[in-house]
């Protein structure tokens, strides 16, 4: 790809908390059209590394670099509000800027939530507030999407829907996607390239690459699975379910056969 088409960029990134090493040494690129994953145990310092990413710490040690006027949409990895705060979906996606009325109708329906509009947040599903959220990072109409383990929370059928949703969105208007996951199954068939973080990079490429390299086996052991094939001949509802009359065909495999 040419250097404009770069969004970030680190470079030898390392970060200590109170004398505690939280990344060594870690290089990322990250393109425009590209979905990069982040992938790690609990505590490998994924969290970290994105909000180095995103601007919000400054590294100990390498270097940081931003496509020049990088507008950023970021989709949260849990929400919480007060039962009884009385805030309808379209409101929700109005408290951080003011965007027209159309403008958020728009969004809503590009997600798939456009029903969900003047429901009390509260009330939507799992399903559904994944997709508000996504909507929220869409509004800022992003050069880059950051999604913090995007489908929390969503049943498997739901899970598909989502990552396939996602897909859409890159391809529709061509922006970069950083996703974080925990998910070693069903990402895989999502994203172009995976970064498997364990304070360090412990290794990177194709998810076809990553799930045969010994230090990802290492770490996720019998969790690593075959890259999942999903034949999506049917449709799903926002909760995740087949729409009747359609057929379901998915294809998974263990990596030890």
């Amino acid at each position: 790809m040419v250097e404009r088409d770069l969004l970030l960029e680190a470079e030898g990134v390392c970060m200590v908390f109170g004398g505690r090493e939280v990344l060594r040494h870690v290089n990322l690129v990250l393109h425009r059209g590209e979905i990069l994953t982040l992938i790690g145990p609990n505590g490998s310092g994924k969290s970290t590394l994105v909000r180095l990413l995103l601007g919000l710490l400054t590294p100990t040690a390498g270097a940081l670099r931003r496509a020049d006027g990088l507008r950023i949409g970021y989709m949260p990895q849990k929400l919480q509000v007060d039962e009884v705060l009385p805030l309808s979906v379209a409101r929700f996606l109005t408290l951080t800027g003011r965007y027209a009325k159309e403008k958020v109708a728009a969004v809503l329906r590009e997600v798939g939530a456009g029903h969900v509009s003047d429901h009390p947040l509260q009330s939507v599903s799992g399903g559904e507030l994944q997709r508000v959220l996504l909507a929220r990072a869409l509004l800022r109409e992003p050069d880059l999407l950051v999604l913090d383990e995007p489908v929390q929370g969503v049943d498997v059928n739901g899970q598909v829907a989502l990552y396939n949703l996602i897909g859409r969105i890159r391809e529709q208007r061509g922006c970069g996607i950083l996703m974080v996951s925990h998910d070693l199954h069903l990402v895989m068939a999502a994203t172009d390239r995976v970064l498997c973080l364990n304070h360090h990079v412990c290794c990177s490429g194709t998810p076809e690459v990553v799930t045969r390299h010994p230090a990802y086996l290492d770490l996720f052991g019998g969790a690593a699975f075959a890259v999942y094939s999903h034949h999506h001949d049917h449709a799903h509802d926002l909760h995740g379910n087949v729409i009747p009359g359609d057929e379901v065909h998915c294809e998974t495999g263990d990596s030890d056969g």
